[in-house]
């Protein structure tokens, strides 16, 4: 049996206010290629499938198109398991889960209220796999509130509920092994270790929900997870694994290579774990230098451009005050290139990061609810209302660290 993992298309994504569906749809359809060159049985997509959760029409039509392109009648893929992300709204990716499981596809938005339903067991050519396809686990889902809980307590009980959920499913996944059953886990969320880029969004506050590698059960023969956009493993354990976005989503992801995971399941349920690297569909570069020298690279860079997509540039300027007019003139003359992001680095002396350090309130040392208490203070909150106003405040809390 062959699998592929991947995560984090964020379908509809734009960088710097410029769509990337292009390289998007290209990546979709050397997938398609790719499923077909290899006869893939299984497709696992571990979360963040739209960019957004309110997805453009035409980040959901190429989302679509893909999934009936391999789920035709001659498609060697058998079975695919999407599952939500941080980004993704479940009731998008949950609406259709019903129709589209007709054809083999199961979708699982956001957790279950039955546990069981995440547990997803099959044969296929006589070959059984068991998948733990759990999704982005969101405090309000698995996490019971206390009444007047602590902003230092919410992370040690939401890690501990996200370690009870796999555990749970685990328990499910046990009750359906076999032997010489892989048992494969999903899941979207950050491990510790994991190398972040700019481009992920902040799932939890701190370290609240940061789970390593140890904590997944030992049943799991395999964990693919999607959120961090670098290709990596997890502390030692090769088999925790992020496949990491097929495309680059930010200037910060610039030396790295995009990639995808096949998986090679023997006939004893051994997994083989194999590297596949992404094409590049758009090229990212930053030029660093003084305005002369980023304009002699640019002119330079856009003579041997002999890509199908426009490169996307960002520009960094190593001088006290340049002069940009002429760097936009020449940007403008660029018939292969696009500029997207003109930045200098900050040079501030040491003197007067010292005096501003010396005025600054230093917010970052205080907690929440120290923050909060303050401002109950500075306002005269009575005691008789600070009951009502801190189970509101902890309530407040709780939301945005979800969010």
């Amino acid at each position: 049996m062959k699998i592929i993992h991947t995560a984090d298309w964020h379908l509809g994504h734009k960088l710097h206010d410029n769509s990337q569906l292009k390289e998007q749809n290209l990546f979709l359809d050397w997938l398609k290629k790719t499923i077909y060159e290899q006869e893939v049985d299984v497709l696992l997509v571990s979360g963040d499938i739209f960019d957004t959760s309110n997805p453009p029409i035409e980040a959901q039509n190429a989302y679509y198109d893909f999934l009936v392109d391999i789920t035709k009648d001659d498609s060697p893929c058998k079975k695919i398991i999407i599952t939500g992300g941080n980004h993704d709204s479940p009731g998008v990716l949950n609406a259709p889960a019903q129709f589209l499981k007709r054809f083999s596809v199961e979708v699982v938005g956001k957790a279950t209220e039955d546990i069981e339903k995440e547990v997803l067991s099959f044969e296929i050519n006589g070959q059984k796999l068991i998948v733990a396809a759990v999704p982005y686990l969101r405090d309000k889902d698995i996490r019971k509130h206390t009444l007047n809980e602590r902003f230092e307590d919410i992370g040690g009980r939401y890690k501990q509920a996200l370690i009870r959920h796999y555990q749970a499913v685990a328990a499910v996944c046990e009750k359906h092994k076999t032997p010489n059953t892989p048992v494969i886990a999903m899941g979207h969320l950050f491990a510790v270790g994991g190398k972040t880029t700019d481009s992920e969004q902040t799932i939890y506050v701190g370290n609240l929900g940061d789970i390593g590698a140890e904590d997944f059960p030992a049943l799991f023969d395999y964990i693919a997870l999607g959120h961090l956009h670098r290709p990596q493993t997890i502390g030692d354990q090769e088999k925790v694994r992020y496949s990491g976005s097929p495309y680059k989503l930010s200037f910060s992801e610039i030396g790295h290579k995009n990639s995808i995971e096949l998986l090679h399941i023997s006939e004893s349920g051994a997994i083989q774990r194999e590297n596949i690297i992404c094409p590049t569909f758009r090229n990212l570069i930053r030029i660093q230098g003084d305005t002369e020298y980023c304009i002699q690279e640019l002119e330079r860079l856009n003579a041997e451009h002999e890509d199908n997509l426009n490169t996307w540039v960002e520009l960094v300027l190593e001088e006290p005050k340049p002069n940009i007019n002429p760097l936009r003139r020449a940007a403008l003359n660029l018939q292969h290139m696009d500029v997207l992001k003109i930045s200098q680095p900050k040079r501030e002396s040491v003197e007067s990061l010292r005096a501003l350090a010396e005025q600054a309130v230093q917010i970052t040392d205080l907690k929440p609810e120290e923050v909060f208490d303050k401002l109950c203070t500075d306002f005269k909150v009575t005691d008789a209302n600070r009951k009502k106003i801190d189970d509101l405040f902890y309530e407040a809390l709780n939301l945005a660290n979800e969010q």
